[in-house]
């Protein structure tokens, strides 16, 4: 986030916001990986919302901006296979969960 006078407005009057780290200064201080995980947060993870059958666009990889159709879904690996339409035929690749988005 880009620390102008108005974000600094939101971040602080944002509701159950009670304190910053770094609190001898004007703006916050954002904390290392290793001081999150002494604090026991662990990562969040998004959410999706696929469907198999379900068109998606490849936003990432050498088959970035292709359009493909969903075919498996892996949300404990939060990966995807999915069948990307190349030469006439249906070509399976395997990404991330943020390699690819929903088409609306």
């Amino acid at each position: 986030m880009v620390m102008t006078e108005d974000t600094w407005y939101i971040v602080r009057n944002t509701r159950g916001v009670t304190g910053f780290v770094g609190a001898k200064s004007n703006n916050p201080v954002p904390l290392t990986d290793e001081e999150v995980r002494a604090m026991g947060i662990a990562e969040t993870q998004a959410a999706i919302d696929l469907v198999i059958g379900e068109s998606v666009k490849i936003i990432a990889t050498p088959f970035k901006g292709f359009p493909a159709t969903v075919v498996e879904i892996h949300n404990d690996k939060r990966k995807v296979k999915v069948e990307v339409e190349m030469f006439g035929r249906a070509t399976p690749a395997e990404l991330d969960f943020n390699q690819i988005e929903k088409i609306y």
